[in-house]
C-alpha cells in the first residue's frame, strides 16, 4: 500500500512539473506574440490554469516531504505527551479539511460540467476542464492528510526540530 501512495504522491508531483513547463511555454509564447505583434485569445487564461493546477496537483507530495510551513512554537515546549496529542489533533483537523476541501472542489467541477459553464473570457473554455486538476490535486492531498492522520495515530518516531533540520 506504501508503494502505491507514494507512487501517487510522486505522480502528481510529476504532473505539477509538466504544468509549471506547460505555464513556461505559455507565458514565453505569450511575451514572443507581443513582440511580433500577434495575439492568442486565451493564452493568459491557459497560463492561469496551469499554474493553479500546477499548485493543487503538488499539495500531496509538498505534504508529505516535510516541506509545508509548519509553526513549531508550540510544540518545541511541550513534552513528549502533550506533544504527541497536539500532533494528532493537529493532523487530524487538516485530514478533515482537506476532505471538505476535496469534496467541494469535485462538486465544483461537477456542477461546471453539468451546467456547461464556460469562462467568461475570449477563450470560453468549459470551466470543468481546469478545474479537474483543482479537484485531483484536492483529492490526493486529502489522501496524503488522512495518510499522515493514520501515521501519526500508529506512533511515528517523533522528530526534534535539530533532527528534522539535519534531514533537510
Amino acid at each position: 500500500m506504501r508503494k502505491t501512495l507514494d507512487f501517487l504522491y510522486n505522480s502528481a508531483a510529476a504532473l505539477a512539473a509538466l504544468f509549471m513547463v506547460g505555464l513556461l511555454v505559455a507565458v514565453l509564447l505569450s511575451i514572443v506574440s507581443r513582440q511580433l505583434h500577434f495575439n492568442l485569445p486565451g493564452l493568459d487564461a491557459y497560463a492561469g490554469y496551469l499554474m493553479a493546477g500546477a499548485g493543487f496537483l503538488a499539495l500531496a507530495h509538498t505534504l508529505k516531504r516535510g516541506e509545508h510551513i509548519r509553526v513549531t512554537l508550540l510544540l518545541g515546549r511541550l513534552h513528549h505527551g502533550p506533544r504527541r496529542w497536539l500532533e494528532r489533533w493537529a493532523t487530524g483537523a487538516a485530514a478533515l479539511l482537506a476532505a471538505l476541501f476535496a469534496f467541494y472542489s469535485v462538486r465544483l467541477a461537477w456542477q461546471s460540467h453539468a451546467y456547461n459553464d464556460i469562462s467568461t473570457g475570449n477563450d470560453a473554455t468549459p470551466l470543468w476542464l481546469p478545474q479537474l486538476s483543482m479537484a485531483a490535486g484536492a483529492l490526493i492531498f486529502a489522501i496524503a492528510a488522512a495518510d499522515e492522520f493514520l501515521i501519526e495515530w500508529r506512533g511515528r518516531p517523533m522528530k526534534t526540530e535539530t533532527e528534522a533540520l539535519r534531514h533537510e
